[in-house]
C-alpha cells in the first residue's frame, strides 16, 4: 500500500433544501477532486440537504414548514441520491465521506444525521448516525447508534468517522484509536450559532474545531481531515425571508473552519474562505510510525490491566417481528 497520497476537504455550499440539485453539485465536487488526483472527498455535516440553522435562530413554534421541507428533502441510504454519490465513486475510483439528513422507512418524521463511507468501488463500507444530536439539532434529528461507530479498512488506510459534537467525546474518539484508525474524518456545519450576536459569550466554532482536531490528531497520532460548510447566499436569503431579524444573525455567528491536520496536531493547511474550495493536501502516513514512539495510546502506552472499554454496537430498529 502506497503511504503517501493526496486527500481533500470540500469546504462548500450545499444547495440549501434541494437534495437532487446538491447530489449533482457533490458529483461535480468528486470529479474536481479526481482532477487533483485526491484519494479521499470528505464532504461536511448534513451536506443534503444542507444544516437545519433555522432551529437556532427562531422559535421551534415557527419552524413547522422548514421541518416539513426538510424531511422531503431528507434521502435514504438506498434512495437515488446515494446512488448516485456511490456511482460517481467508482466512475472517479475515489473513496467519499459524505454527511446527509437520512429518513428512514419506519417512520414519515424520523431523521437522523447520518455519514457514510463509500469506497473506490462504489460500495458503502461504513454507515453512522450520529449518537446525540447536539443542543437545537435535537428538534429535529433522532438520536443515532453505536453500528457505524468503527473504523474501516480501504486502499489507503484505516479511516474513522465522527460528526461535529461527537468529536468533543472522549471515549467515541478513544473507540476510533482503539481500532488503529489512521486518517480520522470530521464534519462540521457552516455556523454554530449559540447565543445573540451582542453576547459577551458566544461559542468560537473555529477555535472549537481547531482544539477538537488538533487533540484527536496528537492523542492517536492520526492525520485529520475536517470538513465544514459554507453559508452561502442562497441559504441566507432563504432563512432570512422567512425569519425576522435573520440576517444580522446569520452575519455575525461563529463560522466554521476546514483543515487538514497532522499527527503531531498540527495544522497542514486550513481555510476559512466564504467561497467554494477544495482544500487538497498530500499527506504520508509514514509519519505516524514515530509518532506512535512517543504516546502509543492503542499500543504499549497505555495500561489495559488498569483500563476496561466496552462498546456496545448495533443497530436500533423500533419493532423485532418474532414468527413461531
Amino acid at each position: 500500500m502506497k503511504n503517501n497520497f493526496i486527500i481533500s476537504a470540500a469546504h462548500c455550499s450545499p444547495v440549501f433544501l434541494d437534495a437532487d440539485k446538491t447530489t449533482s453539485k457533490v458529483i461535480e465536487i468528486i470529479e474536481k477532486a479526481k482532477n487533483q488526483k485526491s484519494k479521499l472527498i470528505v464532504f461536511p455535516e448534513s451536506f443534503i440537504p444542507g444544516f437545519p440553522i433555522w432551529n437556532a435562530i427562531d422559535k421551534p413554534i415557527n419552524n413547522h414548514d422548514f421541518f416539513k421541507k426538510f424531511v422531503q428533502h431528507s434521502i435514504r441510504i438506498d434512495g437515488p441520491q446515494i446512488k448516485k454519490i456511490s456511482e460517481a465513486a467508482k466512475k472517479f475510483s475515489i473513496i467519499v465521506s459524505i454527511g446527509f439528513s437520512e429518513s428512514v422507512p419506519q417512520s414519515v418524521g424520523c431523521l437522523f444525521n447520518s455519514n457514510i463511507i463509500i469506497n473506490e468501488l462504489g460500495k458503502i463500507i461504513n454507515h453512522h448516525r450520529k449518537i446525540v444530536p447536539t443542543f437545537f439539532e435535537k428538534l429535529t434529528w433522532s438520536n443515532g447508534d453505536s453500528h457505524g461507530l468503527k473504523v474501516v479498512n480501504t486502499s489507503i488506510g484505516k479511516l474513522g468517522a465522527l460528526i461535529c459534537g461527537e468529536n468533543t467525546n472522549p471515549l467515541a474518539r478513544y473507540s476510533m484509536i482503539a481500532e488503529g484508525e489512521q486518517i480520522h474524518i470530521s464534519t462540521y456545519p457552516p455556523i454554530w450559532p449559540t447565543h445573540t450576536p451582542n453576547a459577551n459569550d458566544k461559542y468560537d466554532l473555529a477555535s472549537a474545531i481547531k482544539i477538537r482536531a488538533g487533540a484527536h490528531s496528537f492523542e492517536g497520532k492520526v492525520f485529520n481531515i475536517v470538513a465544514a460548510s459554507i453559508l452561502d447566499l442562497n441559504t441566507k436569503k432563504i432563512l432570512s425571508d422567512e425569519i425576522e431579524g435573520a440576517e444580522h444573525i446569520l452575519a455575525n455567528s461563529p463560522k466554521g473552519i476546514s483543515m487538514i491536520v497532522g499527527p503531531d496536531g498540527m495544522p497542514i493547511i486550513e481555510t476559512n474562505s466564504e467561497k467554494d474550495e477544495i482544500l487538497s493536501q498530500e499527506i504520508d502516513l509514514d509519519k505516524c510510525i514515530i509518532a506512535k514512539q512517543f504516546h502509543d495510546l492503542s499500543g504499549y502506552y497505555n495500561r489495559f490491566d488498569i483500563f476496561e472499554f466496552k462498546v456496545n454496537r448495533f443497530r436500533t430498529s423500533p419493532i423485532e417481528i418474532k414468527n413461531k
